[in-house]
This record gives structure tokens, sequence and C-alpha cells, in this order.
């Protein structure tokens, strides 16, 4: 029988992973500080604009635009964290950095917690490991 098996693929920490991490936490960062800075430009339109046809539906803009501000600023805080959290990572440790699927022929007598442990540890891309 064919199964379709997910294989945990981690990564050795090296200085190198540690500044590609950092780099692509601070490039979201910089992408969503510039969202909260469009949000801020087309909220002071969209009230402008509300405010000349009805007051009853500013507040409701003023509400949906508070909602979109605190999910970027969350998620902002949140890239923040794992900015710290990358520059504290020891050289040497293992980091999960995703899952990929393989299929596997299993038979009677197969042990299944063998199949479904399997992991590949990279260094810098490179695999150096396979591990069940």
């Amino acid at each position: 029988m064919s199964l379709k098996c997910p294989v945990t693929i981690k990564a050795k920490v090296t200085e190198n992973l540690k500044q590609r991490l950092a780099a692509e936490i601070q490039e979201n960062i910089k992408k969503v500080d510039m969202e909260l800075q469009q949000l801020e430009f087309h909220a002071k339109r969209a009230l402008a604009d509300q405010a000349k046809q009805d007051m009853q539906g500013l507040t409701a803009i003023r509400q949906q635009i508070d909602a979109e501000r605190q999910k970027r600023l969350e998620f902002k805080n949140h890239m923040m964290e794992k900015l710290k959290e990358t520059a504290q990572l020891e050289l040497g440790a293992e980091i999960a950095q995703g899952t990929l699927e393989r299929t596997v022929s299993v038979g009677i007598g197969d042990d299944l917690h063998k199949i479904l442990g399997e992991e590949i540890l990279i260094e810098d891309g490179i695999v150096i490991a396979f591990r069940r």
C-alpha cells in the first residue's frame, strides 16, 4: 500500500541562516510599515469623503480602519519578537523549517512510527542527514 507521509525539514543554525532569517523578517517589517502608511493615507481620504456624505457611516469606517491598523500592528509586533528570537538562536541548534510530503510503500509488519517520524537535516541549504 502506498501512503503520503510528512517529512520534517530541520535546519542546523549557522551564522548564515541567522542572517537570512533576520533579513526576511526585516523585509516583512518594512512591508507592514508601508502598508500602515498606505492605510493612513487612504483612511484620511475615506473619512473625509464619508464626512461629506453622512456622519453615521463615519463611525463604521473608522472602526474598520482601526481594525485593519490593529491587525498590521499585531503582525509587526509578532515579527519583532521573531527577530529577537532569531538573534538568540544558538549556533548548531536545529530548528524546524517546514514539512514536505513523500510517498512510501508500506506492508504488513512495517513500523509506521518510524515511517511517519522521518526528518531531513540541512545546513545552509545542503542536506547533511536523513533521520528516522
